[in-house]
């Protein structure tokens, strides 16, 4: 019986060790298994979707991959291969071949937003990207609406959100953004659309004009500003709307709000009006001597800076 005890202790030592081995095995394995699904940075993230092949291969093109491999964190709106097909048809190419690094460049940052931005913490409004195209190499903005849905600069849609990586987000879109001037500025935000009629309205192809090289520093009215003078405007020749619409811009200068000053006697293409600060607060002053406030101010593109006003300027 004492054999046979001993014999037992050896059959259970040796079958404790073959557990204590398979338990560890396991435990080695769900550790090796928890590094793997670990999150992946942004441009592992898109090297492993093939949905995104064309945006790695821009990315490689304009050596940005470096970038987007950093800390971050890092946004990116990022286009999918039929969004970079839709923009090299429009632009009456074959392929990214046919495209140079320096043009790709400020397209492919206009995707990036610095900090972690998901769906959720997303607001209706202007922010900044990671494109320093605008005149004195000024960051551009984007557009961006959360109604119904994220879009950007209008029609640009979010078709998945929050897909999350080690070093920030990524937001799928369906087009590719580009760089905007002060006249898609205008276009892309729904509070604009009194203003772009009557740019099309006015005499002089004021469009062409804000479209060309500039820089421009535009005082862009809201919607309710036209709609509190709309029978004024409606009474003014389209050379009359077009002298209107000139007495909002500045010609030959990208003007901050850092550089207005309490005081300053702004000449316009039509006009001089003057700036007032109190504070944070900035009106301005026209020659009909009315007072109007600036509501938004630096929404920068590539040829200008847009601010916003409450009210129409007069002469």
């Amino acid at each position: 019986m004492t054999s046979n005890f001993k014999n037992m202790k050896n059959l259970f030592k040796l079958s404790f060790a073959f557990l204590l081995i398979g338990t560890m095995s396991f435990v080695s394995s769900c550790e090796d298994d928890a590094t793997d699904i670990a999150p992946k940075s942004i441009v592992e993230t898109a090297l492993n979707d093939p949905q995104f092949s064309t945006l790695v291969a821009a990315l490689t093109k304009a050596d940005l991959v470096s970038v987007l491999q950093g800390d971050g964190p890092f946004t990116v709106f990022a286009p999918t291969n039929d969004a970079f097909a839709s923009l090299l048809s429009d632009l009456g190419v074959n392929s990214l071949d046919e495209l140079s690094k320096e043009a790709l460049t400020p397209i492919l940052l206009n995707h990036v937003i610095s900090g972690e931005f998901r769906s959720t913490a997303l607001a209706t409004g202007y922010v900044p990207t990671a494109s320093n195209t605008g005149p004195n190499n000024n960051i551009l903005d984007l557009y961006i609406k959360v109604a119904g849905g994220v879009s950007i600069n209008k029609d640009i849609n979010v078709t998945t959100a929050d897909v999350l990586a080690s070093n920030g987000v990524i937001h799928v879109v369906n087009k590719v953004i580009l760089p905007t001037d002060v006249v898609d500025i205008a276009i892309n935000n729904e509070n604009f659309t009194s203003l772009v009629g009557a740019l099309g309205d006015a005499d002089g192809d004021l469009v062409t004009v804000l479209k060309g090289d500039g820089p421009f520093t535009v005082f862009a009215p809201l919607n309710s500003a036209f709609e509190a003078i709309a029978t004024t405007v409606e009474g003014l020749s389209s050379a009359q709307l077009a002298d209107v619409l000139k007495y909002h811009v500045v010609s030959g200068a990208n003007v901050l709000s850092s550089d207005l000053t309490d005081g300053m006697q702004v000449t316009t293409l039509s006009g001089v009006f003057t700036v007032n600060i109190s504070g944070s607060t900035v009106t301005l002053t026209d020659e009909s001597g009315a007072t109007v406030n600036v509501v938004a101010t630096d929404v920068q593109g590539t040829n200008g800076v847009v601010h916003v006003i409450d009210k129409v300027l007069l002469k």
